[in-house]
């Protein structure tokens, strides 16, 4: 019998062992970084002829890894390689499969602070943002491992005389996994994790941002005991293999994390039969959010701030669940602001390797120009800035943190994902006002209330349309089993990672049933 399922619990960097610990793994990291990766299809390793740099947000000349850019012909293969792994895979039993998730989540325990350590160089993670992520990750295969063997055991019908009945869960065939960079191992492996533990097989193709910790992550599969071809390995553009690996008719599913643009079209494209195809893909989604903190008079107005600017900037405000629009009613409006305005102001930054950084880097250069014409835009369509605002792209991707006060339900910043570390201010009349206004974006991802009202609260649960809601906390940070995780309208499928309801995604229910006699 497994143990009950406990979250890993986070580095406390005080202590100098720990931090010591870090150190060494951040100077280990730095002598492999520039490294060439090669693809993996079948348990071989392939070149494409063509490559690509993975670089360093903060330091934008610094080569993280070197990547294969892969061919559609390889992406094809790919796909096939995993359809065939599939007809062996789907026959081990739930628990050989668990125990490689237990497996996996061992190794990366004995490696967390290495992991940790690449995800500061490939995407500018602080300490506390990179060893959070990386105990994600070891959560989700430690629940989802645990997960598949409840979902092996026998499942209650309605008995009746003269049969004996029986439902399983079965897997479905063939998984594109398709992460994100913002949480390149935690959402990468919960994804691959999922799908593998319950008996599909994957082609796994990371973002082009982050494909380094995702090749250090495919590597612990093999030194699991993962077998050649169940897992592989596809780097290259989005347009080039990730469309060809949607669209291949051996492709029975998609578990997508990223933009609102890129779900929207791979929804499309999955939702197209292919000649040769027999079933209609399943995708699973989740696209990001316009998230919004509501702050009433009753609140502690300490704690509020504190909640707003944690949520607001942490790894840059690079999260779909970033707090994005603070909601503020009118009585208190000027008092928060300066209370968050003081905390932001604070905040010091720095490269990810540093361990006092509060904020580092932004992605790449398209998110850094991207990021700075949203604050001009904020600016020119009535906000008042009053904190943050500047850049340097010259060594590295970096924005301060920004607070755009007295912007209007409406305005372009209060509507569309930034992604990045910018706040939008908001005054509301009373408490109807700012419900009306937290749920007037076309995403549904997460929100937070700060209220000591309880019938404030409860109205809360009832109208705020959001798929994870917090009441006076921030609104990131969610954990594996403790806060299921996915959104509504326009932030996915609400597909509520890390609950007990995810591994069904990537399942099919078959019933059979047998005549007996009395």
């Amino acid at each position: 019998m497994r143990s009950e399922f406990r979250n890993e619990p986070l580095t406390d960097f005080s202590r100098p062992e720990n931090a010591q610990a870090m150190r060494a793994a951040i100077e280990k990291v730095r002598a492999e970084l520039g490294r060439s990766y090669p693809l993996v299809v079948g348990g071989e390793r392939l070149e494409a002829g063509r490559t690509f740099e993975s670089l360093n947000p903060a330091r934008k000349t610094e080569v993280v890894g070197r990547f294969q850019r892969a061919t559609e012909e390889q992406a094809r293969r790919a796909v096939e390689v995993a359809y065939e792994a599939f007809r062996s895979w789907r026959w081990t039993s739930a628990e050989e499969r668990a125990e490689l998730l237990f497996r996996v989540a061992a190794k990366m325990r004995e490696r967390k602070h290495e992991l940790s350590a690449w995800m500061m160089h490939e995407v500018a993670k602080t300490w506390p943002e990179a060893d959070a992520d990386t105990a994600e990750a070891i959560d989700f295969c430690e629940f989802y491992g645990r997960e598949m063997l409840r979902y092996a055991e026998p499942q209650p019908l309605v008995r009746i005389p003269g049969e004996e009945n029986h439902l399983e869960y079965i897997p479905l065939g063939v998984c594109a996994v398709i992460p994100p960079w913002n949480f390149p191992l935690a959402i990468m492996c919960g994804m691959t994790v999922a799908a593998v533990v319950t008996g599909n097989t994957v082609v796994l193709k990371p973002s082009s941002d982050s494909p380094t910790i995702a090749y250090k992550f495919f590597e612990i599969l093999e030194e699991a005991g993962m077998p050649p071809g169940v897992v592989n390995f596809l780097t290259g553009s989005g347009g080039e293999v990730g469309d060809t690996i949607v669209d291949h008719p051996k492709t029975r599913l998609i578990a997508f994390t990223g933009s609102k643009e890129v779900g929207i079209r791979i929804n499309e494209r999955a939702a197209k039969v292919h000649p040769g195809q027999i079933w209609l893909k399943r995708v699973i989604a989740e696209m990001g959010g316009k998230d919004a903190i509501i702050v009433e008079p009753d609140a502690d107005l300490d704690e509020a701030a504190l909640g707003v600017v944690q949520s607001a900037f942490g790894f840059q405000g690079q999260k779909c669940s970033a707090c994005s629009r603070a909601i503020i009613n009118q009585s208190v409006y000027d008092e928060m602001l300066e209370r968050i305005v003081a905390r932001t102001e604070k905040l010091r930054l720095g490269e990810a390797t540093a361990p006092e950084t509060d904020v580092s880097a932004v992605i790449n250069e398209k998110a850094f120009r991207s990021i700075n014409e949203y604050i001009q835009k904020g600016q020119a369509e009535g906000g008042r800035l009053v904190c943050g605002g500047g850049s340097d792209g010259e060594r590295g991707f970096f924005i301060e943190p920004t607070v755009i006060a007295d912007v209007q339900p409406g305005q372009t910043i209060e509507q569309e994902e930034i992604f990045g570390p910018v706040l939008a201010v908001i005054s509301a009349r009373d408490y109807e006002e700012a419900l009306k206004i937290a749920n007037d974006t076309e995403y549904g991802l997460t929100g937070a209330v700060y209220t000591a009202d309880r019938k404030k609260i409860e109205r809360a649960a009832r109208e705020f349309h959001v798929g994870n809601l917090y009441i006076n906390r921030k609104c990131t940070g969610a954990l594996v089993g403790v806060h299921p995780f996915g959104g509504f309208n326009m932030s996915g499928t609400d597909s509520k990672a890390g609950g007990r309801d995810y591994l069904l995604l990537f399942l099919q229910a078959k019933v059979w049933s047998e005549r007996v006699r009395a």
